[in-house]
């Protein structure tokens, strides 16, 4: 008991004596910060260059963080530059792909440039005009018409690629039907491949390829081109590219400029030669012959008068 109490003595001075002294610390540092001399001004920078400078392994949590915040946004931005060089390279093949196209295009152009264009295929140029409303949701108008010698059914372009087809003829105005109404079915060929399908319209800019025959023969960047089936477009007409749309169907990208259809041209397609007798295609049909009255031998029918004779003898 005795012990204890003796410990209990000598805690307590022992406590207050070091909170004495802690507290005149404290009031001299405070003297010392507050004093206005050189001497003291002196004193306190040594103190700062001597306590500060060891005080930076406090302080390496706190930098090690920040750096880590760094090195997270620059992994980021890293990341972002690669998804942007991914899509970058994907357009790049895109149009190298294009580029080798058109070079085959070159090479085969150059290789029939003695090809002799049909002189028929001639256009007359019009100014689209204000649409009064039709039952068409996709056309336009055009200042041309009957009195210019437009008809029914001819394509009309932009100067770069198709645009639609004439669908009513005025006196002096026409209606042209956009490619990409949903009234609108045309029959296009796909380059190289060959194959052939139908551009129908759904009232978008980029209208879906339906009844391909072979997918796998077709990429995004092939051209595409009228066909020239049935008798509705003449062959060869630019329409525009294949490109893969959002819902993962076949589209195309129209080569006209949509958005500025300011000048028209109608081309003056005239109706293709229908071939009734393929057989006369491959041998000759013989001339009819007739025989000679006189010298009872056949000969060739070379005039008019001849023929108009044979009738009347058969007569």
């Amino acid at each position: 008991m005795a012990r204890d109490r003796q410990q209990t003595d000598y805690a307590g001075p022992l406590r207050r004596l070091l909170v004495a002294v802690l507290v005149l610390a404290l009031f001299a540092v405070f003297l010392v910060w507050r004093i206005d001399s050189p001497r003291v001004e002196r004193f306190r920078a040594a103190v700062i260059d001597t306590v500060v400078p060891p005080m930076d392994w406090a302080m390496a949590p706190v930098t090690g963080l920040v750096n880590l915040a760094k090195d997270f946004r620059s992994y980021q931005r890293l990341a972002e530059q690669n998804d942007d060089l991914r899509r970058e390279l994907q357009t790049m093949k895109a149009w190298r792909e294009a580029a080798l196209q058109l070079e085959q295009e070159n090479a085969k152009l150059r290789d029939l440039n003695n090809l002799r264009v049909d002189p028929q295929l001639t256009w007359v140029t019009g100014v689209v005009l204000a649409d009064s409303g039709s039952p068409f949701r996709q056309s336009v108008l055009l200042n041309v018409g009957a009195s210019d010698g437009v008809l029914d059914g001819w394509p009309v372009m932009d100067g770069i690629g198709l645009v639609g087809r004439i669908s009513g003829v005025g006196r002096e105005s026409s209606r042209v039907i956009l490619l990409t109404d949903t009234s609108s079915r045309i029959p296009v060929t796909i380059q190289p491949s060959g194959q052939r399908a139908i551009l129908a319209g759904d009232n978008s800019m980029n209208p879906p390829i339906l009844f391909l025959e072979n997918d796998d023969l077709v990429r995004p960047g092939d051209r595409v081109v009228s066909s020239g089936d049935g008798g509705v477009f003449p062959a060869d007409l630019l329409v525009g590219q294949v490109a893969l749309g959002t819902d993962r169907r076949l589209r195309v990208r129209l080569a006209a400029d949509y958005e500025r259809l300011e000048f028209l041209r109608v081309m003056r397609s005239q109706p293709a030669e229908r071939i009734t007798d393929p057989g006369a295609l491959i041998a000759p049909v013989e001339p009819p012959v007739y025989v000679d009255p006189d010298t009872l031998r056949p000969a060739p029918l070379t005039r008019p008068e001849e023929l108009a004779r044979t009738e009347g003898a058969d007569g």
